[in-house]
């Protein structure tokens, strides 16, 4: 299992902090919130963010909208995926 590093992510419209993700990417890279919830749950990758030194993994919750990504860090769920910038 890979370890991999969420640098940015993308969102419709970006502006709107209630509308999902709907694509994560790193180095490389980018996929599917969908994709990226399957490779969890699939246990084939972890996912995580590194934002002011502080590292927060990334979890699969099950929402009134379906399953959704949503960092996990200090014992508590976080929004640090909204922090990121967005994707090319």
């Amino acid at each position: 299992m890979a370890d991999v590093r969420v640098l940015c992510v993308s969102k419709q419209p970006r502006t709107d902090t209630h509308t999902g993700i709907t694509h994560l990417g790193g180095q490389g890279w980018k996929w599917t919130t969908s994709q990226v919830v399957q490779s969890i749950e699939n246990k084939t990758n972890s996912f995580y963010t590194y934002v002011n030194q502080t590292r927060a993994n990334i979890g699969v919750v099950n929402g009134p909208n379906g399953k959704y990504v949503r960092t996990y860090a200090d014992g508590k769920w976080t929004d640090n995926l909204l922090s990121l910038p967005e994707c090319p």
